[in-house]
């Protein structure tokens, strides 16, 4: 199971850094300006800029700005990193979509929609209407908690491009979500799925003989 990720956030003593993605320490400071000369000498002082801060990682040493309680360098997003097990290719779009959120959430909304549908097709579904794989995918056993996922990306999708008598958008904040579904999507169908299989694995042979007796009958 992989560790929960918890983004960049104002103040907070740890969180995965937005560099080395780490979970690691933080350490804040105010910023302030002034004449560094003038101030040796006795003859200036410091000034410190109101809403301005900066956080420092334990792990890389690597620093990250803030204005007014918003982290805004590095670019990167504070959406989850993929998952480990994610296929490359929507690993890919996804990397890309996360890249942009802030600048762009409705490129990066494109490109998670992308993505899933890639995962689609990772998934042996067609990959051309999420309604029928998810249709496909529920009469393979899919667990409830997906389905509602995916279905909630297909809504939310059709809504934003055909807006009806649902208020969704394109925003942050639907970005984020779906970054979300995405990795749970990949956890619940490729990565749980491949523990379980390693674990099996393992089993001496004549376990599986035994087991694969006791199923035959």
């Amino acid at each position: 199971m992989e560790m929960k990720y918890m983004p960049p956030t104002h103040h907070k003593t740890g969180f995965n850094c937005p560099y080395c993605h780490a979970f690691s320490e933080q350490t804040w400071f105010d910023l302030a300006s002034g004449n560094k000369e003038a101030s040796l000498l006795g003859r200036g002082s410091f000034k410190f800029l109101e809403g301005l801060e900066i956080s420092t990682c334990r792990q890389c040493g690597l620093i990250a700005i803030w204005i007014e309680e918003k982290m805004i360098w590095p670019a990167a997003s504070s959406v989850p990193m993929p998952s480990e097990n994610m296929p490359e290719d929507v690993k890919a779009d996804y990397s890309e979509a996360r890249s942009i959120i802030n600048n762009s959430p409705r490129s990066a909304c494109a490109l998670l929609r992308l993505a899933i549908q890639k995962l689609m097709l990772a998934l042996d579904e067609k990959g051309k209407d999420l309604n029928d794989d998810i249709k496909d995918l529920v009469k393979k056993g899919l667990p409830t908690k997906i389905q509602k996922a995916l279905d909630s990306v297909r809504v939310i999708g059709n809504e934003a491009i055909h807006p009806g008598t649902l208020d969704l958008k394109d925003d942050v904040s639907t970005a984020s979500a779906i970054f979300e579904l995405v990795n749970m999507i990949v956890e619940v169908m490729i990565t749980q799925p491949k523990e379980v299989d390693d674990i099996y694995s393992k089993l001496p042979e004549s376990k599986k003989v035994e087991i694969a007796r006791r199923d035959s009958k």
